[in-house]
């Protein structure tokens, strides 16, 4: 089986829902105790074994390039920028293009799944999927919409947001086939979950996947705001961090966005 050694991170939002908090960096580098969440990201695809990342950017991508560079702790990073808002879709389909493997994985900017890669490769490999998506087990919930797939964990359907007793839920976490998005009739711009899961589950010549994992596996959405709060106490203790100094591309996150969020937390 093939070693997944590329990632592609979205981190180009605008972290609309944080504007009370942190309106001055992307989504990405919101503050978790000091340091971006993207970097707590980055740790975690070191840890797992990713050697490259291909960043998808727009919003502020100067903050991030000028505080990660080209190389983070020997992780090797490429910039696909978009010019102007591509969606999901079409964010994942620019920043394809800078692969050099055949199959990817592919994360949000702003979320959190801890899950074992060499699983989800596993999955995707063995079902002969074109689109693997990493589903989480909830209980009780309707933030989410949910995923239902058969024995061979081939997709079977998307449900809508509505309250469920149990169900799996798209945990942002992927393993696409490169080549994938370019055949698809798709605008440059378009939404992933939308106008391709939910549009082309059902075709016989693209068949998605889910690897199930269950509610142990941490999962932390930031850009809502009670769970950036509960990030700021849970990550640190989840990624830790090497001592491996940062290259010298560093440079600390905005002060204005630290000392708003340290006066938003001591008065909540």
């Amino acid at each position: 089986m093939p070693h997944i050694k590329e990632a592609i991170i979205l981190a180009g939002g605008f972290g609309t829902r944080l504007q009370a908090v942190v309106h001055d960096v992307p989504k990405p580098m919101a503050p978790i105790n000091d340091t971006p969440f993207l970097a707590y990201l980055m740790e975690y695809l070191i840890q797992q074994g990713i050697e490259r990342v291909i960043l998808s950017v727009g919003y502020k991508y100067d903050l991030i390039q000028s505080y990660f560079g080209f190389q983070y702790k020997g992780l090797h990073i490429k910039y696909a920028l978009e010019n102007e808002p591509l969606g999901t879709g079409g964010a994942i389909k620019l920043a394809s293009k800078y692969c050099f493997q055949e199959q990817v994985l592919v994360l949000n900017g702003d979320t959190f799944f801890k899950v074992d890669f060499e699983k989800l490769a596993q999955c995707h490999f063995g079902t002969g999927a074109c689109i693997t998506l990493a589903a989480r087990h909830e209980q009780a919930f309707d933030r989410y919409g949910t995923i239902e797939f058969d024995e061979q964990r081939i997709i079977t359907a998307f449900k809508e947001k509505q309250f469920v007793e149990s169900g799996y839920i798209n945990g942002g976490v992927y393993v696409l086939d490169v080549n994938f998005l370019q055949f698809l009739p798709l605008e440059d711009k378009f939404s992933f979950e939308k106008d391709v899961l939910e549009a082309y589950y059902q075709h016989d010549n693209y068949r998605m996947a889910a690897c199930p994992f269950d509610s142990r596996h941490y999962f932390i959405d930031i850009g809502i705001p009670n769970d950036y709060e509960k990030a700021q106490d849970e990550l640190p203790h989840l990624i830790t961090f090497s001592s491996t100094p940062p290259s010298a591309a560093i440079s600390s996150p905005p002060v204005s966005a630290m000392a708003r969020l340290k006066q938003f937390f001591m008065a909540s």
